[in-house]
């Protein structure tokens, strides 16, 4: 009955989130979860919060996890906000901080929700080429614009961008927000949250799906100056007052209080990595620097979406992205455990041999 649907819904292109399969003995390697559970206080978190109070809505402010993660960066919790996963997050701030009249900045290759967004809101926007070593070149944002937006490291390819060349971009763009996207950058980057105490303009985002193996509890948060958190707060308040339930605050609060859990796992995952980038190297792929808990792969040549099906035959599912068209030989290789990477070079190995 798509009779009934508005303009903006019938002129929208949906997000593709990356396939849950319900398929046994899978080898899932395609959505950048943790191959590791919470820490133990997590669950011991959320089981606290079985019981009578479930009745009552939770803290519409979520005061005791936004004071964790202020404590945990040294800013105030009013330079905080939090909502129900990063996506979330983003959204607010897409209606809240980048809709203006000047066009949007991201990248060409990038998080591919950031257009859908566009969409949703009627935002205008740029999108700017990689370099040919598929980096985000900060000189190619030095023009009018209505705001920038990218991920750091950047999703998919993973590649860096330095600490310096993000505070060079912000003392040449004072007109317009710079949101920096740290989905991953616990996995090998350095974050920007320092530089929002002198960088008014600075916002950073972060989730707890990655690196605090909380993908199922949906939390993301922002760090930027009380003014941009006010609008997003605004947003938020004209939306959905109570985004985060008692759960989701528990467990989050607890993952944030864990700092020794969080930096033994995204250790563990750093080491598999450098193995499973030489493993890779080995096999013949060129495999793009990677800050991330992924690695951005391919074999010059080789098509990767027939590579991809093919491991799926084998019960390893990886990501491919067709579009655009110089990224058709990568493929998004997410670190698992070290069986599982090792599975998965084995089965490139039987893959590649193949006639």
């Amino acid at each position: 009955m798509s009779c009934y649907w508005s303009d903006v819904v019938r002129s929208l292109t949906p997000y593709v989130p990356g396939e849950q399969p319900r398929l046994p003995n899978l080898v899932k390697l395609n959505t950048n979860e943790s191959p590791y559970g919470p820490s133990r206080r997590v669950l011991d978190a959320l089981r606290a919060e079985i019981g009578e109070t479930l009745r009552l809505y939770p803290d519409p402010d979520s005061e005791r996890l936004r004071a964790a993660i202020a404590q945990r960066y040294g800013v105030t919790a009013a330079q905080v906000f939090v909502g129900n996963g990063s996506d979330e997050v983003l959204a607010h701030v897409f209606l809240g901080l980048l809709k203006h009249d000047k066009p949007l900045l991201f990248p060409d290759i990038t998080y591919s929700f950031y257009p859908v967004y566009c969409g949703l809101y009627d935002i205008p926007f740029e999108q700017v080429p990689l370099n040919a070593a598929f980096e985000i070149a900060v000189d190619d944002y030095l023009r009018p614009n209505g705001g920038i937006i990218f991920p750091n490291p950047n999703a998919p390819t993973g590649c860096l961008v330095a600490v310096a060349e993000v505070e060079r971009l912000l003392r040449a763009n004072t007109g317009s927000v710079v949101v920096i996207d740290e989905a991953y950058v616990d996995f090998g980057g350095e974050s920007v949250i320092p530089l929002v105490s002198r960088y008014p303009q600075l916002l950073v985002t972060h989730t707890l799906s990655k690196s605090r193996a909380l993908a199922g509890l949906r939390v993301g948060y922002a760090i930027g100056h009380p003014d941009l958190i006010e609008a997003l707060n605004r947003v938020k308040d004209s939306f959905n007052s109570y985004p985060l339930d008692r759960f989701a605050q528990a467990g989050a609060t607890a993952a944030i209080e864990d700092d020794e859990y969080f930096k033994a796992m995204c250790g563990k995952v750093m080491v598999t990595k450098q193995q499973l980038v030489q493993d890779l190297q080995t096999l013949g792929f060129e495999v793009l620097p990677s800050a991330a808990n992924f690695v951005f792969a391919r074999v010059a040549g080789r098509d990767g979406a027939d590579i991809a099906a093919k491991l799926r035959e084998r019960g390893i599912i990886v990501r491919h992205f067709c579009k655009p068209v110089r990224i058709a030989e990568f493929m998004r290789i997410t670190v698992g455990t070290a069986e599982q990477c090792a599975g998965l070079v084995e089965a490139l190995r039987e893959i590649l041999r193949a006639p």
